[in-house]
Formats: C-alpha cells, structure tokens, sequence
C-alpha cells in the first residue's frame, strides 16, 4: 500500500467467543479508520463529517493514542520502534482506529501498521485500552523477508484489560493486513488451553463524505455503544459463573515486544 492510498475506511465486524470457563459469544457491526499519521490532518481537512483536533460528527486527534502528550504521535512510535532496534528510514506508519463519536471515543484496540520507505511492513504495535483508561502497547517486528499469507505474531501478556481474564496469558495475533480487506484475530491462550477468540474484520470504503455519513447512519454512535456492550457483556459473563479479578497495576514500560512465527 502506497502512501497516497495510506486513508480509508473500513467497515466491518468484531466478534468475541470465550471458550474457557464458561461459554459466550458476541458479534457487534463497527467501522475503522486508517490513516497515515504524517498527513492525517491534510487528509481530513477537506471533509465535512470528519474533523481533526476539534469537535465533530466524527473526530480524530493523535492526543487520543500514544501516551496522550503534546508529543507528536509519529515521534512517539518512532521512539518505541528504535528501542526495539527497528529504523523505518521515514517510512510510513498508518492507524487503524476508531474515530471519537460527538466528542466521546474510546478504542480496545488500535493497531499501527509500521512500513520501510518501500512500503515493506516492518513492525506492527498494537496500542491497547482498558476501561479504566490505562494503556500499554505491543510492539512485534516482522522478519525481514515474511512469508506470503497472513502475518503471525505472539507476545506474553503484560497488561490487565478484563476482571474476567487472567494475567498470565498469552497473545497470538494474525493479521491480513489493509488492502481491499483487513483482519485482526487475537487468540489468547494458556499454553496449550484456549480462552478466547477476538477479531475484526473489515472491507475497505474511500475515505469520503458519503461514506462517512452513510456508515455514521447505519452504526449509530459507535464508540457509545462498544463501551456500553462492555459492560454489558461483562454484567452477562457474571451472571454465567465469571469469576471476577482484582486490577493489577499497569506495566511502569508502555511497551511489551513480542516475536513473529
């Protein structure tokens, strides 16, 4: 993917099943953004229902991610990806993101998609948020020559996201990257044990007007209803015999690096 087609809009579905413990399934329609973080504010300049560091229908600031500071975003990752020993010589790095929703947003998982200058995936860092509003990231290089299909990454798990998982888990992400599609599967495991199974996949849309609108109309108040469907679930979970865990605090580093397969 090039940088001049680096924007776009994917819509799609989230589905969660925990197979451990106790039985559940969830499936929710919801959309994403992608944007190049260098030029995301150029890009959604021109757009009406979209706004950048203000107000809006739908809004996007890069204060959103990252550690929230006035440190620019594109800095921020570089920072991550060179203690990781990863230089993308200026390539670009694209955000798969929910867009705040008449001001209130909130996004479980965030994914930067991390490119050579030659459009070559290097890394991928998944930018993760618990309810609480805390966050850490992980952050897994690619081999330097991957293998064609879709891109698998593992990493331990460091940080507490739901009173109804354990810590001492472990992450297996598969990913098709952006194109006319995109997915991301997160298997979570204990060893050998499955504990759940959590995805988004999506079918890519212009970023334009139209679209925004038309995908506003059909997933109404979108970041609203996914922290009201956590809670909600949870309240569910409870009621199927979940046992409830303490919050642990949060890792004093703001990234875990794990390891392609």
């Amino acid at each position: 993917m090039t940088r001049a087609d680096a924007s776009a809009l994917y819509v799609g579905e989230v589905t969660h099943r925990r197979v451990y413990g106790f039985d559940h399934t969830l499936r929710y329609r919801l959309y994403m953004l992608l944007l190049d973080i260098d030029a995301a504010e150029a890009r959604i300049r021109p757009l009406r229902w979209l706004t950048s560091g203000r107000f809006g229908l739908m809004s996007y600031s890069p204060r959103d991610h990252g550690d929230r500071s006035t440190t620019p975003l594109r800095q921020q990752i570089d920072i991550h990806l060179a203690a990781a020993g990863i230089d993308l010589h200026g390539g670009p790095i694209s955000l798969m993101t929910m867009p705040r929703i008449l001001g209130y947003g909130f996004n479980p998982l965030s994914v930067y998609f991390c490119r050579h200058v030659d459009g070559t995936l290097a890394a991928l860092l998944y930018e993760v948020t618990n309810t609480f509003h805390e966050r850490h990231s992980y952050l897994v290089a690619l081999p330097s020559e991957p293998g064609p299909g879709p891109i698998r990454q593992t990493t331990e798990k460091t940080f507490f996201v739901s009173p109804f998982m354990d810590m001492d888990l472990t992450y297996d992400f598969t990913v098709r990257p952006p194109g006319e599609a995109v997915s991301v599967v997160v298997a979570v495991r204990r060893g050998d044990q499955p504990i759940l199974t959590a995805s988004f996949a999506g079918r890519r849309r212009p970023l334009t007007d139209p679209e925004l609108l038309r995908a506003w109309i059909t997933h109404p108040l979108l970041t609203w209803k996914v922290m009201w469907g956590i809670h909600w679930e949870a309240a569910k979970g409870m009621l199927k015999g979940a046992k409830y865990r303490e919050r642990d605090k949060p890792p004093s580093h703001p990234v875990t690096v794990g390891a392609s397969r």
